[in-house]
């Protein structure tokens, strides 16, 4: 049976038994929520595109997984932030994707008695209070490195520093002030109860895709652009990138001529790293769903536990910056062994029967992200505009390290592909 007539195969899916269009009007680099967004933007302009895309599936660094017949996981993104301006809400409205809008469980009490209420409680104060200097901080204008806003000596500062390997994947000496100041949370979030990853996936499933398609070189010398590729080489009009910064910066994609000042940005805007683990539970009815499990650590290498998301039988582990990398490099399995190393500390050592390892993530080591989402280093912060310019009225800019306050969301990089799509179309209009 050819691979176009096996059931659910989409027409639009150019698989290793096709080859690549000679030509095309618009080429989109990455399938992730940008090249989507891009993509979904154009689908009524008249031009043709196509979805250039290395990885087998869509998505980027939103991906779902069965972890086991009755637990989904998002090894990537798994939150819909400022859902009420968030622009996947009514897209998964649109396709039929129940919206869970349980509270987060990050601020509330946790399970046990490793973070008394009135610890946290000072944990709490201390974090505002320093959230509330960085904001004062940030209007003088002039950029630096967050943790200069640490209250000196105080017993949480390591993990006020935890909460930003959460946050931003990264310590806060390397945040920028600037930049973390210009993010916009509007404090609600919510879930897509079948994984946010499925949900980009659904959304991608009527893009003109071409998977397994790296590209390697963007010539832009001549009138045309000439797009090598793994499977081929083709021509278009205009480009959009999509690439997660780091492989800019690492000139996984090289640009002739070359773009230093692409190149310096992304730099200026490396992806930081935040890994999930997802552990199976027995005898879940003795936790709570959707609860928070977290110690009153003085150090900044610690992990936080989502315990029974969407009620089921497992603890979701995530950890950030320097310790997740650690935790990779040690290998596959280091990630669950810690979860469930801190988790026995916790609630007991008999929980150590009662937690399976059944999946992570190593966003590190994926070689078509290198990281989990972009952070700007101190005196980098005007970096996003400069990567969001386009070059030429040929060669557009997209990804979640492009949006000026959406930035680190899977709706930040829609947006971002969505506006690039709009940049394509003004270009074409003034010629």
């Amino acid at each position: 049976m050819d691979a176009r007539d096996k059931p659910g195969h989409d027409d639009k899916i150019i698989d290793d038994l096709m080859s690549l269009p000679s030509a095309v009007d618009v080429a989109i680099i990455g399938a992730g929520a940008a090249g989507l967004g891009a993509a979904h933007a154009l689908e009524n302009s008249g031009l043709s595109a196509i979805v250039l895309e290395a990885r087998d599936r869509v998505g980027g660094r939103g991906h779902t997984i069965q972890a086991a017949p009755d637990i989904i996981f998002d090894l990537g993104c798994g939150w819909l932030h400022s859902a009420d301006e968030n622009s996947f809400v009514p897209i998964a409205e649109r396709l039929n994707f129940e919206i869970d809008r349980t509270r987060p469980p990050w601020r509330e009490q946790a399970v046990n008695d490793a973070f008394p209420l009135h610890e946290r409680t000072d944990f709490l104060a201390a974090l505002d209070a320093f959230y509330e200097r960085a904001g004062e901080a940030a209007e003088s204008g002039r950029d630096s490195a967050a943790s200069a806003w640490l209250e000196p000596g105080n017993r949480w500062n390591p993990m006020i520093d935890a909460i930003s390997t959460y946050i931003n994947g990264a310590e806060l000496d390397r945040v920028s002030i600037l930049d973390m100041d210009a993010y916009e949370d509007t404090e609600i979030n919510w879930r897509v109860r079948r994984g946010y990853g499925a949900l980009m996936a659904a959304y991608g499933s009527t893009c003109p895709l071409a998977l397994n398609t790296r590209v390697t070189l963007i010539d832009h010398s001549r009138q045309r652009l000439r797009i090598e590729t793994s499977r081929g080489t083709l021509t278009a009009a205009k480009a959009i990138v999509t690439i997660p910064t780091n492989l800019i910066a690492d000139q996984s994609i090289r640009f002739h001529p070359a773009l230093p000042a692409k190149v310096d940005a992304a730099r200026g805007l490396p992806l930081g790293l935040a890994d999930k683990v997802m552990l199976a539970l027995d005898e879940p009815q003795l936790l709570p769903s959707d609860g928070s499990l977290r110690g009153a650590t003085m150090r900044t290498d610690m992990g936080t536990y989502h315990l029974r998301p969407f009620g089921q039988p497992c603890i979701e582990g995530f950890f950030g910056g320097r310790f997740a990398r650690s935790l990779e490099d040690a290998g596959d399995g280091a990630l669950a062994a810690q979860s469930i190393d801190e988790i026995a500390g916790f609630l007991g050592n008999d929980y150590r029967r009662k937690l399976k390892p059944l999946a992570e993530s190593r966003w590190a080591h994926d070689p078509f992200a290198r990281g989990s989402y972009s952070h700007a280093l101190p005196g980098h912060a005007g970096a996003r505009a400069v990567l969001a310019a386009p070059v030429d009225g040929r060669l557009f800019f997209a990804g979640e390290a492009t949006s000026p306050h959406f930035f680190s969301t899977a709706h930040g990089a829609r947006d971002s592909g969505e506006r690039s799509a709009g940049e394509v179309l003004e270009a074409i209009a003034k010629n």
